[in-house]
């Protein structure tokens, strides 16, 4: 008899553990299987990429050597809003991680009770019923066995969100440099076209001036004098829309680099001191189409969000299976606080749990159909993504090949037009051509200086935006590096 309850009392444990070992075997698996889209071998001829100077892009904005801009980019990347804003949502999922790093593990707890109770005398058979104290002292664990692996699979859809909120902080900074770069520029070409009208305007009064004695000498008639001061008023008329321009693309600049309220309305803290001329930093590193899906950040946010929904397929298949869920109690049971600590007032006890549902009308279903659909949205999301991001290179070559041969045939434009300018001013002062075709002149190399000062910025936002287009200004491996070196502390 006695051998017959031994043998019953071990073979309850050893048959639940061969259950939880057959269980554990059938664990559910993601459902990640993105699809890789089909890829150029490589990038069109273009004089816009060299296969010298790799390090180029991690700090690509350093190449236009400004040490003005280099300050705006760092103030930015410090105190932008939106960096700070992704950079609170990396923390949450950070903390997301270790939450779901903690349920793999058992749950330890103490409890203490004290209680005074009247039980009455129907119970009893005591009149008037009886009174007491207990008191008890106890440690509790907690432990649910991840026969089906969704804990696991919980651990592993919290990871693949942390790297794409990590992965997205770096795509808003990435862009926010872009648009630090791309303003500074742009104000650095309104300062420079402001400051050529404001030449040009100089050049306006003194010719009016001259026209006006000569009109008083009786050497022009009225015309001439007419059409001086309109060439005169028709510049003048340039400057409140140039410094309107300016002060919009400061407070952007401001805005951009996290300045408050009350340093955009500061003039000495939004008026920088830009440079009038910028490095031109010549091709950006040759980035192969191939390693275009590493280089982008934004891709791998699209690739690791569709990982966590693949993942949290298997977490809604899990969901349709029983827990089983282990509790012990080890602790002191006594009517009096004097005895909780003698081996009388020991208490303990073990036990184990199963729960699932059995009819819930196609719920847990419908949470499986729900987690399909989401993984297939981010899978079209993921090439939509890639797809953007290599017409993205595309444009940007192309944009890049035309600023550049633009800005060279201006620059000869720009020659040709001054030798006529100077010609002209010679035959105008000894009397050899009209006012009109002097001021023709005058007019031609206003407009080229111009045409210069656009081509150059279009050149310099050309270089930006190809540099952002192919991964510029990250380290693709630097979280992958973080996360190894985050997982041997923990």
């Amino acid at each position: 008899m006695n051998n017959s309850a031994g043998w019953k009392g071990h073979f309850c444990p050893g048959l639940l553990f061969l259950v939880v070992l057959f269980l554990g075997g059938c664990a559910m698996g993601s459902d990640h299987k993105l699809r890789k889209p089909d890829l150029p071998g490589t990038w069109p001829e273009t004089e816009a990429l060299t296969r010298d100077g790799q390090d180029y892009l991690l700090e690509w904005w350093t190449r236009f050597e400004d040490p003005m801009l280099n300050q705006l980019v760092a103030k930015a990347v410090q105190d932008n809003p939106d960096i700070r804003v992704q950079a609170a949502r990396v923390w949450e999922a950070r903390a997301r991680l270790g939450f779901a790093r903690a349920e793999q593990l058992p749950t330890v707890g103490v409890q203490a009770e004290a209680v005074r109770q009247r039980q009455p005398e129907a119970v009893t058979g005591i009149p008037g019923g009886s009174r007491g104290n207990l008191f008890s002292l106890a440690g509790l664990l907690e432990f649910e066995l991840d026969i089906w692996g969704r804990l696991a699979m919980e651990r592993e859809a919290a990871q693949a969100v942390l790297l794409e909120s990590q992965y997205t902080q770096e795509a808003v900074r990435q862009g926010v440099i872009s648009d630090v770069v791309v303003t500074y520029f742009n104000l650095v070409a309104a300062r420079e076209e402001l400051e050529i009208t404001r030449q040009t305007l100089e050049l306006r009064k003194q010719t009016y001036e001259l026209e006006r004695i000569r009109f008083e000498a009786g050497q022009v008639d009225e015309l001439v004098l007419g059409q001086a001061e309109s060439a005169l008023e028709k510049v003048r008329a340039l400057v409140p829309d140039l410094k309107r321009q300016v002060r919009i693309l400061e407070g952007a600049l401001g805005v951009l680099t996290g300045l408050s309220p009350l340093e955009l309305f500061d003039d000495d803290r939004v008026r920088y001191g830009l440079a009038r001329s910028v490095f031109n930093p010549g091709a950006v590193p040759l980035v192969l189409p191939s390693e275009l899906l590493n280089r982008r950040s934004d891709i791998r946010s699209a690739e690791a969000r569709a990982r966590a929904t693949g993942t949290a397929i298997g977490i809604a298949r899990a969901e349709r299976l029983p827990r089983l869920n282990l509790s012990g109690l080890l602790g002191t049971l006594a009517p009096e606080t004097r005895d909780l600590f003698t081996s009388s007032a020991r208490n303990w006890s073990m036990g184990a749990q199963a729960a699932g549902p059995l009819l819930d009308f196609g719920r847990t279903r419908a949470g499986v159909e729900a987690a399909q659909a989401q993984y297939v949205q981010a899978e079209i999301q993921y090439e939509a993504v890639v797809s953007t991001a290599f017409n993205e290179v595309r444009d940007a070559l192309a944009i890049y090949q035309s600023a550049q041969n633009r800005e060279e045939a201006v620059l000869r434009l720009v020659g040709s037009v001054e030798r006529t300018r100077n010609l002209a001013k010679v035959r105008y002062q000894e009397g050899m051509i009209s006012f009109l075709e002097f001021l023709e002149a005058e007019q031609d190399l206003f407009a080229a200086r111009q045409d210069l000062n656009n081509a150059v910025r279009d050149r310099l936002v050309a270089v930006a935006t190809l540099s952002k287009a192919l991964g510029g200004g990250w380290d693709p491996d630097s979280i992958e590096r973080y996360e190894v070196s985050s997982a041997v502390k923990d």
